[in-house]
């Protein structure tokens, strides 16, 4: 298993000690032009997790390729992932072709951001064109909006994903004491230890569907939140919200799992893979 921060859920140039302490560090999502994102306040508490409606705010594909990427490169010895976003396929495919192969381990496509507008073509579609357009392994991230899920992942394996990142965040509203929104745009996407069970039942139905190595994300705070995760098919397991309030999670969750594992009978958290499937036949790559 691999442990890997959720896109946006850290900076590694401003914490590089927390990155080092991931085997994968994900970029923030990275679009073809320059992005301010949306305006303020654009992160708020909520109970059970936090509100964020950032809107991709980035440097764009040109400044982040000459200057992010050596300096991440620098600092942070494990593999990076370049986090994808657009408006349109022909977007994202641009942007794989771009991405240098021999600086990056693999691309994951955010098929699913809910703060910002949508590309007009499905998730297959664009999976599709960044196939045609990169060598790089391609991690398709998806919405859990999708009731059928397994059809969502069977579709963007056929059209060439070589793994599944789930879940992004759900999209949710929170109000202050005058009823005022407490984002400026309205709608932001929720996240935090409320969003676990659906992360589960999104990667559970994932891994009934396609044998691809899946990034399990949602709601992980503690070792027992990861081994649930592997439980229900997840191959390796980020850490999202829980960074910007526990710098110290990746080595403290990494302790905490087989501890978990042992709790309940496993000699490490390996043997937990799949036990959430024990009543059918899983095939994995």
């Amino acid at each position: 298993m691999l442990l890997l921060n959720a896109s946006g859920c850290l900076d590694a140039l401003t914490a590089p000690e927390v990155a080092r302490a991931l085997d994968v560090f994900v970029t923030k999502t990275v679009t073809p032009d320059p992005r301010q994102g949306n305006a303020p306040p654009r992160i708020a508490e909520t109970d059970g997790g936090m509100l964020n409606a950032i809107g991709l705010a980035n440097p764009g594909r040109d400044a982040f390729f000459a200057e992010v990427l050596p300096r991440l490169r620098s600092l942070f010895d494990g593999e990076i992932w370049l986090s994808v976003g657009g408006f349109a396929a022909a977007q994202y495919a641009e942007t794989c072709r771009r991405a240098p192969a021999g600086e990056l381990a693999a691309l994951e496509l955010n098929l699913s951001c809910p703060n910002v507008d949508e590309a007009p073509e499905s998730a297959a579609e664009i999976v599709a064109a960044c196939r045609a357009a990169t060598a790089l392994p391609l991690f398709a991230k998806l919405s859990p909006h999708a009731w059928d899920v397994g059809e969502t992942v069977r579709a963007v394996e056929a059209a060439g994903a070589d793994g599944i990142s789930l879940v992004n965040t759900l999209r949710g509203l929170a109000f202050d004491g005058g009823l005022r929104s407490t984002l400026a745009r309205g709608v932001g996407g929720y996240s935090g230890p409320a969003l676990k069970p659906v992360a589960l039942a999104a990667v559970h139905a994932a891994r009934r569907a396609t044998s691809l190595p899946i990034v399990g994300m949602g709601g992980v705070t503690t070792g027992r939140d990861a081994l649930e995760m592997i439980a229900c098919g997840a191959t390796h397991v980020a850490l999202g919200t829980v960074l910007f309030a526990d710098p110290d999670a990746p080595a403290r969750v990494r302790v905490e799992l087989d501890d978990a594992a042992r709790d309940v009978g496993f000699a490490s958290h390996e043997y937990a893979f799949c036990a959430a499937h024990a009543d059918v036949a899983i095939a994995v790559n």
